[in-house]
């Protein structure tokens, strides 16, 4: 059980002390906490309960784009590709810290492929017989998607090139192709932080904005939702005029344990592996190479933090079972690389990390998954149980649209609430987006004016790491008499975890390693990185000897069994053989 010393039970607290607001927000991935942000902002009473951690959820299986959707244009939407587009341009401008552009590749294969399916697939939103887009195809469809982003447009126009060109610029690529598509979207490297800047954000607003991690909405009770703490098992009731359901592919079971059966979900898995591959990441040149594979899929190879990510899937979803990634996934993932770049080996000893996530989408019959409406929609309602209160459930969503669906989702809360907009997010810095410097003078400024206490580097790093708000850590590492580099990690300090865990609402260990750094993501985890890690933790929290075991016992476990990470102690035996 955790102590009364652990923040995150801190506010729990702060719950069972005034259990009521004007609203409760359910769900704590990117799209409930970009509107707990936006509510708070505008002054609202509003309280946050998430059953897991902090966008542990859909949101933390991302394929790490910021996009505008050209693939939308074929199933019609164009409100959503221009709200992307929008969006994207945004987003690089107050999350500068987290969001850049991505200089994109489409390998193509054809001239003329797809013209005579594409009208059907457009009218029909059916699959049928997959066939790769052709240049012309891709050309149209390019020469729209940058229409969309005349408008104060952020990334540059998209080029098309020959094969002699294409192959000198990437000559590892496969010689089968006849042309190259090169387009600019937007990537976010941290989404996880990015989401918890947008988190804090929303608490800094003020002593009228709560928010607590495990926390679960489990029926009703005395006119409210009856929560369950997951760390103590104590259960008390909060009272809202309005419940934001915002719980994305669960939308449907959080409404049933409320009360109310819904059929709004149908959301699609995918998954992803992350491979620690040098011949692959220098072939890909700076570029995610992002196309439609020969079985119909839009898939992606996607240079990241020094390793080269792979996806993604686009299943039928099983929501009584645990999203994971499958041999099979793994299987296909491995072919449509070779498909690429067909010299360059790719082996499953190359995989560090995998994930696999449910996408929020929408009920969709028989729509092939690949054409199911990325869009997103509100449902008001009631509950019998909860009296008056206005129930708004949200259904779909994306990473990209999280700052308009939110200011969307806050509206229809507003009126719910007969209360008036104060102020508006658009162009509002998030986090350490805030000041962060724009050109490399402002950088070096920057660097010199905080890195006197703990160097330049460490500084620019840090900077890089957590935006403008790596003030606060520095001030931390500067006062701490135990800045030790972490002998696993040495990109990281004693230090710097301590403060992660003390500010940043960590209950888990997993925690640590899976959302508030990408130690687990780039492979850099191993046996005596989970004790060293695990000792500042249970020190910062207060944990007993026994709970410090459970917990790296807990997070090994999760490793193997969600992200296929099996780790080995040093003769070579089972990491949960360790002790």
């Amino acid at each position: 059980m955790a102590t009364k010393s652990n923040a995150t039970r801190t506010e729990v607290e702060r719950l069972r002390e005034r259990p009521n607001a004007r609203v409760l927000v359910i769900g704590g991935g990117i799209n409930g906490l970009g509107t707990f942000r936006d509510l708070a902002l505008q002054g609202v009473d509003v309280i946050l309960v998430e059953r897991n951690d902090f966008v542990s959820g859909a949101s933390a299986a991302s394929s790490h784009m910021i996009h505008g959707g050209v693939r939308y244009l074929e199933n019609g939407e164009f409100r959503l590709v221009k709200e992307s587009v929008t969006e994207r341009n945004g987003l690089l401008k107050i999350a500068p810290h987290y969001v850049k552009p991505l200089q994109t590749t489409i390998p193509i294969f054809s001239t003329f492929s797809g013209i005579l399916a594409a009208p059907l697939r457009f009218l029909t939103h059916k699959q049928g017989k997959p066939k790769e887009r052709g240049a012309f195809l891709i050309k149209t469809g390019l020469t729209i998607y940058d229409s969309f982003s005349r408008d104060g447009g952020s990334v540059p126009r998209h080029q098309f090139s020959g094969k002699k060109k294409s192959l000198e610029t990437q000559p590892e690529l496969n010689p089968g192709i006849k042309y190259t598509a090169t387009y600019f979207d937007a990537s976010v490297h941290d989404p996880e932080r990015l989401a918890l800047d947008v988190l804090a954000d929303g608490l800094a607003a003020g002593p009228h904005a709560r928010a607590a991690n495990y926390v679960e909405a489990i029926g009703t009770r005395d006119g409210g939702v009856l929560v369950r703490d997951r760390e103590t098992g104590e259960e008390f009731s909060i009272v809202a005029d309005v419940v934001v359901n915002a719980s994305g592919p669960w939308t449907d079971l959080t409404n049933a344990a409320l009360g109310r059966s819904t059929e709004f979900m149908g959301g699609t898995k995918g998954s992803h592996i992350v491979l620690d591959n040098q011949e692959l990441l220098e072939a890909c040149k700076g570029r995610e190479m992002f196309f439609e594979n020969n079985d119909g899929r839009i898939v992606l190879i996607y240079p990241l933090k020094g390793r080269v990510m792979v996806g993604t899937t686009d299943l039928e979803a099983d929501m009584s079972e645990r999203a994971v990634c499958t041999e099979d996934e793994i299987d296909y993932f491995i072919e449509l690389v070779s498909h690429v770049f067909p010299t360059i080996p790719v082996t499953r000893s190359q995989i560090v990390y995998s994930f696999s996530g449910v996408r929020p989408l929408p009920h969709h019959d028989d729509t092939a998954p690949g054409f199911v409406s990325r869009d997103y929609r509100i449902v008001p309602g009631t509950i019998d149980g909860l009296g008056s209160t206005a129930v708004l459930s949200l259904v779909g969503g994306k990473w990209t649209t999280f700052r308009a669906l939110s200011e969307h989702l806050a509206n229809e809360t507003l009126d719910a609430l007969g209360a008036s907009r104060r102020v508006s997010t658009a162009g509002l810095a998030i986090g350490g987006g805030a000041g962060f410097p724009s050109t490399p003078a402002a950088e070096r400024d920057w660097v010199a004016r905080y890195g006197a206490d703990v160097g330049a580097e460490r500084a620019s790093q840090l900077l890089h790491r957590y935006g403008t708000k790596a003030t606060y850590v520095i001030d931390a590492i500067a006062g701490s008499d135990d800045d030790t580099r972490l002998a696993g990690a040495p990109d990281y300090s004693r230090a710097e975890i301590d403060y992660l865990v003390r500010t940043e609402h960590v209950a888990h260990l997993s925690d640590v390693f899976l959302r508030r750094t990408s130690i687990a993501f780039v492979g850099g985890i191993s046996g005596g990185l989970v004790r060293e890690v695990g000792e500042i933790v249970a020190n910062a929290l207060g944990w007993s000897p026994i709970r410090r075991s459970e917990e790296e016992d807990a997070f090994i476990a999760e490793l193997a069994d969600a992200h296929r990470v099996h780790l080995e102690s040093e003769d070579g035996s089972e990491a949960a053989a360790l002790r």
